[in-house]
């Protein structure tokens, strides 16, 4: 009995040591890199093509993708349904900026064995912004990129490649995403 008040005793210490250090530290404020994750919120609709891979058979895909402003606009939050090669497609995609390690993030699931193990980091130079993985697929180690070339205020290219064993990049899908044009009522 007397472990147990110990234990609940160190615990609200704990508690109350975070409790202060929160209090004392100032709000955190969405910085300039926060902001450019803007672009990315609105309707998208995107198609393009898919080659052969390991994720499954090429072919046509499409995609509406509806992102938005997390609460406090530190991440994006987009939510996506299209189609692709091996049927209907529906996902999750959230993207970041981490100031400690000074990349933008991207974690992603879907309805797919495609799910993510780890979390992408990226970077942004110009109109590009370039995204790179580790993550394991089938049992084995997977390395890709994915690189989105802002065309215009309302439009992108992506491509998204592989590294092989042999070091060489090979391109696994690529298109282009159009924000819907949004009317206002008057």
């Amino acid at each position: 009995m007397r472990n147990r008040f110990a234990g609940m005793a160190v615990g609200v210490v704990a508690l109350a040591v975070v409790g202060v250090a929160s209090a004392q530290a100032p709000p955190q404020k969405p910085g300039p890199e926060h902001e450019k994750l803007g672009y990315f919120v609105g309707k998208w609709t995107g198609e393009g093509m898919m080659s052969p891979s390991p994720f499954g058979p090429g072919g046509k895909m499409t995609s509406v993708d509806t992102c938005e402003w997390f609460e406090g606009r530190f991440a994006v939050v987009c939510r996506y349904e299209g189609k692709g090669p091996m049927g209907a497609m529906k996902g999750l995609g959230i993207m970041g900026y981490s100031a400690d390690q000074k990349v933008y993030t991207y974690y992603g699931l879907d309805n797919t064995s495609m799910i993510m193990t780890s979390v992408a980091r990226g970077t942004v130079q110009g109109d590009t912004w370039s995204y790179t993985d580790e993550s394991t697929f089938g049992g084995q180690k997977i390395t890709s990129r994915y690189t989105m070339l802002v065309v215009s205020p309302d439009a992108y290219s992506f491509k998204w490649e592989m590294q092989g064993p042999d070091g060489k990049w090979t391109t696994v899908a690529e298109g282009k995403s159009t924000r819907a044009k949004t009317t206002s009522s008057k």
